[in-house]
């Protein structure tokens, strides 16, 4: 006897049929493909995954040359200027889950800073707080930005906080995320740098994961292999993330913000991570006390994070930097 045939099959059938078997192999396909790229470049993986970030956030990625820096950024949205600054060793992706929370209310602008991420780097140049202060200004004046709010977080604060002493006229307002750059108590994250250890530099994942527990409250799972992609940059660029790292802790740098506070006289937000290792929360008030002819001082600490509070606590950090810049 025969076996069922298509002449036997309902057309309907034999149409779904092929379709779940097409589908079958494309998805058999596409997880070849996947696995295979994870596996062997990784890289490209982890940049479509910015990619897709940066689309939900509706920003695009644009360049600039401005003094001596082939500037990388983020665009997008509309409504009054917000200017956001990455700290130390990072780059601009750091902001993309907080961005998503604004575009609909602010036009973004998000440098990589010079040295770091996309933007260019040069070989032996100076990249201290004064120094990229001073790019800031020439990036700012390329764009042409109408006055805005500016943020920053770690480094990327106290860079902000020079350029805001220097030319207040550009800036509505001033929030600083977790900043460097003011008195503190000594933590363990700094008798560690006193006793010559810098956990920014590391050479596998188990020195990525010391670095994230400094930094997190609670670590975020990454895949394997996306570590691998962030080891092997920091060992590309140790050289120049020491060289870095020693020029920004001298006694003068240290204190670049606690320095200038007096100078501010915008209105000024300070944002703290309660159980932030690495920027203790003391410095919260040595924030506090030193703005003395700021126009308006506030501060909140958000419970849960560590020293990233844009990674860990994205919707309250965006309801605060909401409040404070429309209220400035």
């Amino acid at each position: 006897m025969p076996t069922t045939t298509d002449s036997t099959t309902p057309l309907w059938k034999r149409m779904l049929l092929r379709r779940l078997k097409f589908l079958a192999w494309l998805v058999a396909l596409l997880a070849i493909v996947l696995g295979g790229s994870y596996l062997a470049v990784p890289q490209w993986l982890l940049r479509a995954e910015h990619l897709r970030e940066a689309m939900a956030a509706k920003l695009e990625t644009h360049t600039v040359q401005a003094g001596d820096t082939r500037w990388s950024y983020y665009e997008g949205g509309e409504g009054p200027t917000i200017v956001l600054l990455h700290g130390f060793s990072g780059d601009k992706e750091v902001w993309l889950p907080l961005a998503g929370l604004l575009t609909a209310h602010f036009h973004l602008v998000i440098p990589d800073l010079p040295g770091w991420g996309a933007s260019s780097r040069l070989a032996q140049g100076n990249y201290d707080i004064d120094a990229q202060a001073a790019r800031l200004d020439a990036f700012v004046q390329a764009l042409r930005l109408p006055r805005f709010t500016l943020v920053g977080h770690g480094t990327g604060a106290a860079i902000a906080a020079a350029y805001a002493a220097d030319h207040p006229e550009h800036v509505a307002g001033l929030a600083l995320l977790d900043a460097f750059g003011l008195k503190a108590r000594e933590n363990g994250f700094a008798r560690q740098l006193r006793a010559g250890d810098n956990p920014y530099l590391f050479d596998d994942r188990a020195g990525y994961a010391r670095l994230a527990a400094l930094q997190f409250e609670q670590p975020p799972d990454q895949p394997g292999r996306f570590v691998d992609v962030r080891v092997k940059r920091n060992q590309r660029d140790r050289a120049f993330i020491q060289r870095t790292f020693q020029a920004l802790h001298t006694p003068s740098q240290i204190l670049s913000v606690q320095q200038r506070l007096g100078r501010l006289t915008m209105p000024v937000l300070g944002v703290w991570c309660h159980d932030d290792k690495i920027s203790d929360l003391s410095a919260l008030d040595s924030l506090r006390n030193g703005l003395t002819a700021a126009s308006a001082i506030s501060t909140s600490t958000i419970n849960g994070c560590g020293h990233m509070p844009m990674l860990e606590k994205p919707e309250t950090t965006a309801q605060i930097l909401t409040g404070f810049a429309l209220s400035h």
